[in-house]
């Protein structure tokens, strides 16, 4: 009886299984095209075309434009899986007749996915450059074949229809995030120094940093009056150190120039003692405390000056910004040998820390690993008046969540130092009360 069941198998049939082969095969390669190139960056894909490795100039083509590259590859992938499938399931009918069916499903599930899906991809898991540079002469000849580039272009705009955006067309394809994670781990495995880790994170904040977080502030300012006699200015600059002071007319929200040393120091040479210094000052800058820093330091590259006034909404003076400010924050601090190192954060004997008040949240954050709130606030000092509300005496503390700050040293209405220590939640402390009780 099975065996008069069962049907001749004829040269077709082999012919056909011949076909499914390739097929397989050809489905293989295609899926570990498709997982070569989708864990391939396209800074990655710089550093092989820059090393010559054969196939990195194709891979960086492709990587230009990732929305050109994988729609084809993943067209042809299910294409090629549907066909295969398919005529395993001609030859398997004509074979053995109704059992076909069930011939062709165990083959489809076990030989498909084996050979054409789980082995080709996991081996361009393990080997990802490999399996990138090996495809993409390949994968450059598909995306170019008319036919094949029609196709999926129709089909794409056709899903369009259906889905909101614009699909692969918009980016981008790296987030900042990504880029801070590639360094951390490229320092992690030894790739790069730890001080090349620290300034890529550095030169990533640095676009998203505005004047007013890097500014000395008003208080801190050094600036002299227009009506003052080169002589006493001579001694205020020397005294503070500075090569450049503001000059403020009524007040110090009327910024009128900057005086330079060297201007004083010629006039007190030429016999000019008691002229008022607002003859030898200079022009001043204004800038808005909003201003991004990067856009900052290129204006003042280009038009060769190193101090600028920062202006507050309301055109009042709310600090000044030095180049050196700006070169800080991608390097760190710059000193020289007349400045009197502050160390930045303090650890003290019972764990806690002492910071300076100015000191930002997100520099704190990352250097004790805390994770203290942000908001309309820059500064540790500037939480502190946001948790209490008002200005706070000598030793008072206030509570964010897992840290206690203790404003430590006030100079009349301003934070000069700031305890920070950590203590366990209100939920636990509340938790462990009921329990003792």
């Amino acid at each position: 009886m099975l065996v008069a069941a069962a049907r001749s198998f004829t040269s077709v049939d082999a012919w056909l299984l011949v076909v499914v082969v390739l097929f397989i095969v050809l489905s293989g390669f295609l899926a570990l095209a498709e997982t070569g190139l989708t864990r391939m960056s396209r800074v990655k894909a710089v550093a092989l075309a820059q090393q010559e490795r054969r196939g990195g100039a194709a891979l960086l083509k492709l990587m230009e434009h990732p929305e050109r590259t994988l729609n084809p590859v993943l067209f042809l992938l299910l294409l090629c899986n549907t066909v295969a499938a398919t005529l395993v399931g001609v030859v398997a009918a004509h074979a053995v007749g109704a059992l076909g069916v069930a011939v062709a499903t165990v083959f489809e599930v076990v030989v498909i996915f084996v050979f054409a899906e789980a082995m080709p991809k996991t081996w361009a898991v393990l080997h990802s450059e490999r399996a990138a540079l090996l495809a993409a002469p390949f994968v450059a000849v598909l995306v170019r074949f008319p036919p094949l580039r029609w196709a999926t272009m129709g089909l794409i705009r056709l899903s369009n229809l259906f889905l909101p955006g614009k699909g692969m067309r918009q980016g981008p394809f790296v987030s900042e995030h990504e880029l801070l994670a590639m360094a951390d781990a490229a320092a992690q495995q030894d790739v790069i120094e730890r001080e090349e880790r620290t300034l890529i994170h550095s030169i990533i904040d640095f676009g998203d940093t505005v004047v007013r977080e890097v500014m000395v502030p008003r208080p801190d300012m050094v600036a002299v009056e227009s009506t003052g006699r080169v002589d006493d200015v001579v001694e205020i600059a020397i005294a503070a150190g500075f090569s450049r002071i503001p000059v403020y007319g009524q007040g110090i929200d009327d910024i009128v120039g900057v005086v330079f040393i060297k201007d004083l120091m010629r006039s007190e040479r030429e016999g000019r003692h008691d002229e008022q210094v607002s003859s030898i000052m200079r022009e001043a800058h204004f800038v808005p405390e909003t201003k991004k820093v990067s856009e900052l330091m290129r204006e003042m590259q280009n038009k060769k000056y190193h101090q600028s006034i920062v202006v507050d909404e309301y055109g009042g003076t709310a600090g000044l910004v030095t180049l050196e400010d700006l070169l800080e924050e991608l390097v760190g601090e710059i000193e020289d040998e007349y400045d009197i190192e502050q160390t930045p954060i303090e650890t003290l004997a019972d764990g806690a820390v002492r910071v300076n008040a100015r000191m930002s949240i997100d520099e704190v954050n990352e250097l004790l690993g805390a994770d203290l709130p942000e908001g309309d606030w820059d500064t540790v000092g500037g939480l502190i008046y946001s948790l209490l509300g008002h200005v706070p005496t000598e030793g008072e503390t206030a509570r964010s969540d897992h840290h206690e700050l203790t404003a430590e040293r006030v100079l009349g209405r301003r934070i000069g130092r700031v305890r920070i220590s950590r203590v366990a939640p209100v939920e636990e402390e509340e938790g462990a009360k009921a329990s003792g009780s």
